[in-house]
This record gives C-alpha cells, structure tokens and sequence, in this order.
C-alpha cells in the first residue's frame, strides 16, 4: 500500500528515537519534515474543508504521555464480552472509510501519530503478564489505527512479534485491511501472533473503504501469512444491512473458504453498523454519496443508530448458518451487541467473557 503524506512531524523528545530514524530514513524525500516542540499541537485540526482527512495526510512521530495497554472500549457489561485487550501504538489512519468511528472519537486531534516510545508498552506487558501467571491474553494494536498501515516506514510489527514470540501466555493481534505483510513474512512468530482482517462485500469495499486493499488481496494475505506460521482471523464488521447483503455476505464468506482451509482460521467475529447521532451526521457530511449510510436504521437503546432489530438479528443468523455449513467447529461470535442479542442470532447461550476470551487467544 501507498499512502500520500504531505508533512512529517517529529517532536522533539522523540528525534533521536530509533523510530523516527527509521521513518526519515524511509520517507519520500518530497515530503517535508517539521521538528516540533509539542507533537500534541501538530496533531491538531488544521483549517479546511476537511481537518479528518487533512489529519490523515500529516505524519506525527512523537512520545505518548499514558498508558500504552487498556481495555477494549466493549469491555462492559452492556455487551457479549472476548476479554480483549488493546495497545495504543498509533493514532489514525491513512485509509477512509466512510463509516469509520475515528472520525468523531478523533476530531480534536487527527494527526496521525505515532509513539516513539512505544517501548514502554512492552513493560506494561511484561507487568500484566508476571500479576496474571495462568491466564492468556489476546492483545491487539488495532484499535485507534490499522495495525499495519505505514509498516514499510515504522516496521514496528517487526518489534512486536519478536516480543510476543518470547511470551507463551501473550497472543497478539495485528489487525488490518492492508495487505502490506512484507516485514511478517520474514519473522517466526512461534504460533503466537494472530493476523485479522476486517472483510467486506465488493459493495461496501467500492462504496466505502477508500484506500483500503481489495477484499481478495486480504484473503491472498492471510493465504500467504498462514504459510509463514501465522494464526489469520477475520472481522465481518461492520455488516451493513443493504438490500443484497445477505447474498453479498453470504457469498464473500463462500470465497474465504474456497480459498482457505476453515480448519486454519481461528475465528471470525460479526457486527453491525454502528453509529452514535454525532458519527453519522460526520459521517453523512463527509461522504454524502456513500449508499451505505443511507440505510434507516433506529435508534438503540445503547444511544447507537443499529439497523432494525429483526433484520439486523437475521442477518447475522443467516452467516451464522453459512459458517457452520462449511467449518462446523470455526469459532465466530458477535461483538458490540448484547448477551441475548448473540444467543438470539447465534442459538446458543454467550459464554462468560473470560472462557471466550481464552478460547479466542489460544486458538
């Protein structure tokens, strides 16, 4: 993948860092670099039409002031729970994908930034890790950014699966929609390190994941990736409930198992659209061609716009029923949608939050 950068910015508490060597030393010779006091202040919203996808373009290299490691944001009681965990390694993305969430949680700063010190989270690791001997932990980096998105330039991927390979009770995942698998391909993850992609129909690719690697290519990844000793899942989320999208979803999820073996996938997680009020009128203004935030959807009692209940509940059971037609045993579970919402579609009693959240980290 190429991203178009127009500026870097490297604070300066993190210019002699090994990652900002790495991405001066990468970076196009065009772009210029600005040395900052503060990366925090270039992170901000610059004038224009458009400051979210203008922050999308301004590379920000500078030291994170918190905590590295914390909770997913569906760590609650209000949803079915994995126990997943999330490291903080960047901040936005490169892509722009018409409904993606980060474009209200990050309008005050959408800088795209990356932490210098992101050693520091190793010894948060190494912390929770010795206070919790028989417990495995699935942890993930991509939460606030794509995990791989730029790993050419910062190949911080390369960092975090020779730790994790070091660590028997820690399984990390690098979640994506790129294909930009390069650096993986030359590490040994010792079985530890899982790779998801988040998949969509052709549709909603072409209508609303601009820069994003084809549907096919992540599948042609994750073939490759397996092949290097790598655990691949995927993210069916979100699912948009448009008029052909039982038939669309059904017959991506035919494509996946055509081209990997089910045995080999370690699960696949299911979710729907979702919006708060403030993202999908951001997301309306920005992208108001897009069909796929046209749809009518309700208003949750959760305060998120979702589609209907019985069509939304539907959907999800009708890719339920298509994966286990072709993997019976593959793990595949709901995420962001309550307890009865998933034994409602799935027909089967969610299990507590730890017995899944081992379950989906061991593999």
């Amino acid at each position: 993948m190429n991203f178009k950068l127009e500026a870097l910015f490297v604070e300066q508490a993190a210019r002699s860092s090994e990652l900002a060597g790495r991405v001066l030393f990468g970076v196009d010779p065009s772009v210029p670099v600005f040395y900052v006091p503060d990366g925090r202040q270039a992170a901000r919203p610059m004038p224009g039409v458009d400051p979210f996808a203008q922050g999308k373009r301004r590379l920000v290299i500078m030291n994170r002031r918190s905590r590295f490691l914390g909770a997913c944001p569906a760590s609650s009681a209000e949803f079915a729970c994995c126990g997943y965990l999330v490291l903080v390694l960047a901040s936005n993305c490169p892509m722009d994908c018409s409904y993606c969430f980060l474009q209200d949680y990050l309008s005050d700063n959408p800088g795209f930034q990356i932490y210098a010190n992101y050693e520091r989270a190793f010894e948060e690791l190494e912390r929770l890790s010795k206070s919790n001997p028989t417990r495995h932990f699935r942890v993930g980096t991509g939460e606030l950014a794509d995990s791989l998105a730029f790993d050419r330039l910062t190949a911080i991927s390369v960092d975090m699966v020779e730790f994790f390979a070091r660590h028997e009770k820690l399984t990390l995942e690098l979640k994506t929609k790129t294909d930009e698998i390069d650096n993986l391909l030359r590490l040994d993850p010792k079985g530890r390190v899982l790779v998801s992609w988040t998949l969509s129909t052709r549709r909603v690719y072409q209508s609303s994941e601009h820069g994003t690697a084809a549907p096919e290519a992540r599948i042609e990844a994750a073939r490759r990736l397996l092949g290097a000793g790598y655990r691949v899942a995927f993210h069916l989320d979100p699912i948009i409930a448009y008029p052909q999208a039982e038939v669309e979803y059904g017959d991506l999820l035919e494509a996946l198992f055509d081209t990997l073996d089910p045995a080999q996938i370690s699960f696949i997680s299911l979710g729907g659209l979702r919006m708060t009020p403030r993202l999908r009128a951001i997301a309306r203004l920005r992208f108001p061609n897009d069909p796929m935030l046209a749809g009518e959807e309700v208003l949750s009692d959760d305060g998120r716009y979702r589609a209907f209940h019985p069509w939304r509940v539907k959907l999800y059971r009708k890719l339920s029923e298509k994966i286990r037609a072709r993997a019976p045993r593959l793990m595949h579970y709901l995420c962001m949608e309550s307890a009865a919402v998933a034994a409602h579609a799935l027909g089967a009693p969610v299990p507590p939050a730890s017995v899944l959240g081992e379950r989906l980290a061991v593999g």
